[in-house]
């Protein structure tokens, strides 16, 4: 059987197709435990950065960007976030102690920029930072999830990748229909250079939903990137697109190594990106998410990996600053006055 992007991202044809009953009961399954949730309203408004389809989109990126905008302003944002593929499941405030083992990569990334907190149940983790030192919450996906009540819903999508083939999962990529979807969003971000966001912004602009754009950009000065031929390797969603990033901006790719989204890296794999390294006389560049996973233990070939491999920062920029900043301004003025 093809993976799952093979068909998702692709015309639909027969094993989508086939898949289409299941998304029915999947659909009807969200919606019936959706109703019988009465979201919860925080004290603090609640500014939700999701996208419709399951995988990465750019959320994280954008929350970042969102939270530090947030900060010019004079707020004091908090991160609401799962922590995927953490044990912990909260609520918890992230430390400096904790590792991409107990609260996932994506929390580490986000307690760079503003206090974080990881909660599987979204309502438990608002009440728990209306208790810290925070005057508004930013949460990192939760889009389509009914159990805290959102003042502000920002889509990301990625404008390589779209929403596929339009169906819900597991036929397709989308997470519930579209039409459902568009309703409790108020605003897109596009991301990237590419035209299979084009449909979706339109549905967007003929709703009256603002879209604005935005682009992935190396933090800081890349010409390091271009000292040694450069071995890539990725667990991300798109690891093609951290490739093309690596490329664009000087490296000399001898090599490409791609992996699936919040991969675990084992020894083996470790030490072979670091022979390949050795032998190509290359260096290793590999994303923050992907870098923050591994161990800071020399003694093995995972934390020998993170000592010769270099991450590359990025962040999101935007087209039109001023107006995604006077939008999150609306937004927190609008919650504060229905208080």
């Amino acid at each position: 059987m093809p993976s799952a992007l093979s068909f998702w991202y692709g015309k639909p044809g027969m094993l989508a197709r086939a898949f289409i009953p299941l998304s029915a009961i999947y659909a009807r399954v969200a919606r019936s435990r959706a109703a019988r949730i009465t979201p919860y309203r925080s004290k603090l408004p609640v500014i939700c950065v999701g996208n419709f389809t399951a995988g990465g989109g750019g959320k994280t990126p954008t929350a970042i960007a969102i939270a530090k905008m947030l900060q010019a302003q004079g707020m004091r944002p908090c991160f609401l976030t799962r922590g995927y593929g953490g044990k912990i499941s909260g609520p918890h405030l992230v430390s400096e102690t904790d590792g991409a083992d107990q609260v996932g990569d994506e929390p580490l990334l986000l307690a760079a920029v503003a206090p974080t907190v990881i909660a599987a149940n979204r309502a438990d983790g608002a009440k728990f930072i209306e208790g810290l030192d925070a005057d508004v919450i930013v949460m990192d996906d939760g889009f389509q999830n009914p159990q805290l009540a959102k003042d502000l819903s920002l889509i990301a999508v990625d404008s390589g990748r779209g929403i596929g083939n339009g169906f819900v999962l597991p036929a397709g990529p989308l997470r519930a229909p579209l039409g459902e979807q568009m309703a409790h969003a108020d605003a897109l971000i596009v991301i990237g250079e590419g035209e299979k966001a084009a449909s979706l912004a339109g549905d967007f602009a003929k709703a009256g939903k603002p879209v604005f754009n935005a682009r992935i950009v190396p933090q800081g000065d890349s010409r390091w990137l271009g000292v040694l031929p450069v071995i890539g390797f990725a667990g991300i969603a798109r690891p093609e697109k951290f490739f093309m990033t690596l490329q664009s901006n000087g490296a000399r790719l001898e090599g490409r190594r791609a992996f699936p989204d919040h991969h675990c890296f084992s020894e083996k794999e470790a030490a072979s990106l670091l022979k390949a390294a050795q032998e190509q006389k290359c260096m290793l560049v590999t994303t923050e998410k992907d870098w923050v996973r591994l161990p800071e233990d020399r003694e093995s070939p995972l934390g020998e990996l993170k000592f010769r491999s270099r991450p590359l920062p990025i962040a999101l920029q935007f087209e039109d600053e001023p107006g995604v900043s006077g939008l999150l301004q609306a937004a927190v003025a609008k919650a504060h006055k229905a208080d």
